[in-house]
């Protein structure tokens, strides 16, 4: 007897609520560009101060969570794939803006979600 779709959801609702250490290297606003059929990662740069919190090189301010921050990304990557977008950015990019695995990870699963949302039409928010 496999999984139904609902246990799947569960597990993923309770995993995305535990504590992640934050990739020094930066991170991405993915979301998804219905008209020319792409999806799409911006990546910032960021600095994680002594309490684990990143904070933004510029100015030395905590970066929250929720909400709207303004701040201008350092690249934004496209693909028409999950990965298409995964060989860009591990493979194809000097240094490679992500130095965690945990990290890479995460993104290659929000990279299939907003592939499959792409596809199917279906709305994507970024876990």
């Amino acid at each position: 007897m496999g999984l139904k779709l609902e246990d799947i959801a569960q597990i993923d609702n309770k995993l995305s609520q535990r504590h992640i250490d934050l990739d020094p290297g930066g991170y991405f606003i993915i979301y998804l560009e219905r008209e020319t059929g792409l999806i799409c990662a911006k990546h910032f740069t960021n600095v994680i101060d002594e309490h684990g919190l990143a904070v933004d090189p510029e100015t030395g301010k905590v970066i929250p969570a929720r909400g709207k921050v303004e701040r201008t990304h350092t690249t934004v990557f496209t693909g028409r794939t999950a990965k298409e977008l995964c060989v860009q950015i591990f493979e194809q990019t000097k240094p490679c803006p992500v130095t965690q695995l945990d990290h890479a990870a995460y993104l290659g699963r929000e990279f299939v979600r907003a592939e499959i949302a792409l596809v199917t039409g279906q709305e994507y928010v970024q876990d």
